[in-house]
């Protein structure tokens, strides 16, 4: 809450959201923080959290978008490739430490716009597990989903792409499909152990100011990416 009422953005994008889970405090966490700091907000659901539930109710983790401007339409779009590792299995306890899910992993994809001009938005979450070719796959459907919009529609692609095998080899195959990242040629570490997973591409009219990597937040493990995009004349 203190970081993002400091840094006030316009647009967030929000992943490992808890939604009435134990460790949060049995909070919808999405809904406090754009009732609390007046945002509209899209939330997907991605897992039901097994060893999280309260008083025997289901409990939650996913995708927040949250955005100053008015949501025309929100989606998910749950990938088709998965990894087995959160199943539940008949031998492992559904206990929190062992983290057993259902659901799979997914962006959230949310539509504005801005000035007139339409924006679509792809908050994801990654695969963590496999060396990479999970995740991969992942961004091939996110592409393919991308497609289905008018040519040159603006888009923001933002989240944990869980990138630590294949940073750059992530940033130079979404510059061959017109997106730029707001760290410019800059591949920085956001996790302290895991190293370089979040990132902001953009593909739009828009140049870039102060894009970074802001540090020292404790808001999460992750440290988060910042940017202002400003709208270039056409």
């Amino acid at each position: 809450m203190a970081t993002l009422k400091d840094q006030a953005p316009d647009l967030c994008l929000l992943q490992e959201v808890d939604q009435h889970d134990k460790r949060s405090g049995d909070r919808d966490i999405a809904r406090e923080l754009a009732e609390r700091l007046h945002y509209n907000y899209a939330f997907g659901v991605a897992f039901e959290e097994l060893g999280q539930s309260v008083d025997g109710r289901p409990a939650y983790q996913g995708q927040a978008t949250l955005s100053r401007w008015p949501i025309a339409r929100s989606r998910i779009l749950r990938f088709h490739r998965q990894s087995n590792w959160w199943k539940p299995h008949s031998w492992i306890p559904d206990t929190a430490f062992f983290q057993r899910r259902l659901g799979g992993r997914i962006a959230l994809v949310t539509e504005i716009r801005v000035d007139g001009r339409p924006i679509v938005i792809y908050n994801v979450h990654f695969e963590s597990r496999s060396a990479g070719a999970i995740q991969t796959e992942q961004l091939k459907e996110v592409l393919a989903d991308l497609a289905q919009y008018p040519r040159g529609t603006a888009a923001i692609m933002g989240g944990d792409f869980n990138s630590k095998y294949h940073p750059y080899g992530l940033l130079h195959s979404l510059e061959a499909q017109g997106f730029n990242s707001v760290l410019d040629n800059r591949v920085e570490r956001t996790h302290v152990i895991f190293g370089y997973l979040d990132w902001i591409f953009y593909r739009g009219p828009w140049r870039v100011d102060d894009g970074a990597v802001v540090r020292g937040t404790h808001a999460s493990d992750h440290d988060p990416v910042v940017a202002e995009l400003v709208a270039i004349s056409q």
